[in-house]
């Protein structure tokens, strides 16, 4: 276990800060540092939420590795302070008791569809400046990607529960089981006098392999196992075809359910996943192959061809041998895109050619009124990306609602 105090005890105070420049939304980790040493514990989680409502998940899931921690400057001769357990000791003491300061309501009403990462952000963001907010969301928890398709073991689901409280103690409703784009489409919402949409729905349509034999009864995707693995009935040998953080996290959690053999197939010669998530996934018990092109998917298990790579990784060919692979179940774990019911069920809303919503750099969409931002917009990306997009996104809107003529 990591000795927070130690640790901060490391800390150099750098005048540049290299930790800072490495976090994708500017924490400001001296800071943080100095305030905790003081004893300013509740300060220090005051700036933290300010700057990142979302800090106590990011310290527990950003690749630190790459970002504050490998740029720390003491990581260049042995080992860089542990930021993430320091950020995650604070943020968690303080979530349940901070106030969030708000200003007074100002009577104008916004709407966010899609509860992940950057939809509470943006309600966080918008309730702060005095907007009546409403959450909806297709599932019955918030959180989205981050409560079904995180495992507990990285994110205890207890967190979210405990941010749902928080949004509530904000006067933020969340009205859950509500798909916009079934029963209500986004025009019910500007003729109820919503001011402002925001859509943070998230990538949940998983790409398929386009391979014969996805359709089979013992072939499953990633993202939706993740969602709800006690739905699934495993047998014993495991194949996962893809090789990012996703795998890792179906890997491992079938791993800690029982007695299964898990191999992950990546196409090329290095594995997608963060260098952490890859070692942990090994430490469960995953066994790893590597430049393997699955052809197409047996009812034993998926047939294999070998991917031919160069000096640099890229891949150049591929070999005319066949390598069949008993698997009892195997999972597909290339990535998600975005469903297309908001799309579909709204004029004036365009997608992108790969379906992703359109916007400006202001996180305006195509339809006037509507911004979006997250992996709606920039694919499957880390969750801190998208809290901080999703707080630039905020000012457009704001700047938008003040500049109609009501």
């Amino acid at each position: 276990m990591i000795h927070v105090i130690e640790e901060a005890n490391r800390c150099l105070q750098c005048k540049k800060p290299m930790c800072t420049t490495g976090c994708p939304i500017s924490t400001n980790i001296p800071t943080m540092i100095r305030l905790f040493k003081e004893g300013k514990v509740k300060d220090a989680g005051q700036m933290l939420f300010e700057n990142n409502p979302l800090s106590v998940v990011c310290s527990l899931v950003c690749d630190h590795k790459k970002q504050c921690e490998g740029h720390c400057v003491l990581a260049r001769r042995g080992q860089g302070i542990h930021i993430s357990s320091i950020e995650n000791y604070i943020s968690n003491a303080v979530l349940d008791t901070l106030e969030v300061p708000m200003a007074p309501k100002n009577g104008k009403m916004v709407a966010v569809i899609g509860a992940g990462p950057a939809g509470i952000t943006i309600a966080i963001e918008m309730a702060k400046k005095g907007y009546s907010v409403t959450i909806f969301d297709s599932k019955d928890k918030i959180g989205g990607v981050l409560q079904y398709g995180i495992p507990d073991f990285r994110l205890p689901k207890t967190i979210l529960a405990r941010y749902k409280k928080k949004l509530e103690a904000m006067g933020i409703l969340v009205r859950p089981n509500t798909t916009i784009g079934g029963a209500l489409v986004i025009d019910d919402l500007f003729r109820d006098g919503y001011k402002a949409i925001f859509i943070g729905t998230g990538v949940w349509r998983p790409k398929k392999l386009a391979v014969p034999g996805e359709s089979l009864g013992n072939v499953h995707f990633a993202i939706d196992f993740l969602a709800n693995p006690s739905a699934y009935n495993l047998g014993e040998d495991i194949a996962i075809i893809g090789a990012g953080n996703t795998a890792m996290d179906v890997a491992r959690t079938i791993l800690r359910s029982g007695h299964h053999n898990v191999t992950i197939y990546a196409r090329r010669n290095k594995i997608d996943a963060s260098e952490e998530e890859k070692d942990y996934a090994a430490l469960d018990g995953a066994n790893f192959e590597y430049c393997m092109k699955v052809d197409h998917i047996t009812p034993d298990g998926p047939v294999f061809k070998k991917n031919i790579v160069d000096e640099e990784g890229n891949i150049v060919g591929e070999s005319e041998e066949f390598y069949p692979v008993h698997a009892d179940n195997t999972f597909i774990a290339i990535s998600q895109g975005p469903k297309s019911k908001l799309v579909d069920t709204t004029e004036g809303l365009k997608p992108s050619k790969n379906g992703l919503l359109l916007t400006n750099e202001k996180g305006e969409t195509t339809h006037p009124g509507i911004f979006a931002a997250g992996d709606v917009v920039l694919g499957a990306r880390t969750v801190v990306e998208a809290v901080a997009y999703a707080k630039k996104v905020a000012e457009s809107m704001d700047e938008y609602i003040k500049g109609l003529n009501d």
